[in-house]
């Protein structure tokens, strides 16, 4: 089995550190991005097997960022409530896949990350 790349793209240090230690527990390779450009970015690089994406960050809007991707799934990770409604908006990018809420629960965490990599 091939090591599967996650990319964290978060602007506060200790989540995208915290993201990191988790995943790199349970063996994945972990590429960072402070927002959303820089996402865009480090994609020029290398192809993460999934996207681990905060929604509230400065720069490019993220709805605008998750159009210039294609082909790898996004799980959006952020502090922002999102009512059932707003998470059928979130989900019409065919490739947003997942959301989780900050703080996130870690067990939860890495069985979305391990299901969505399979």
């Amino acid at each position: 089995m091939t090591q599967k790349t996650i990319l964290i793209v978060d602007d506060q240090d200790d989540t995208r550190s915290t993201l990191r230690t988790i995943l790199e527990k349970e063996k994945y390779t972990v590429v960072e991005a402070v927002n959303g450009d820089d996402c865009l970015a480090k994609l020029k690089k290398v192809k993460p097997d999934l996207i681990l994406l905060d929604i509230m960050m400065p720069g490019t809007q993220v709805i605008d960022v998750v159009r210039q991707i294609s082909g790898i799934k996004i799980v959006y990770v952020s502090a922002v409530r999102a009512t059932d409604e707003e998470k059928k908006q979130i989900f019409r990018d065919s490739h947003v896949v997942a959301f989780i809420e900050k703080p996130f629960n870690i067990k939860e965490l890495i069985t979305c990350v391990k299901k969505l990599t399979q």
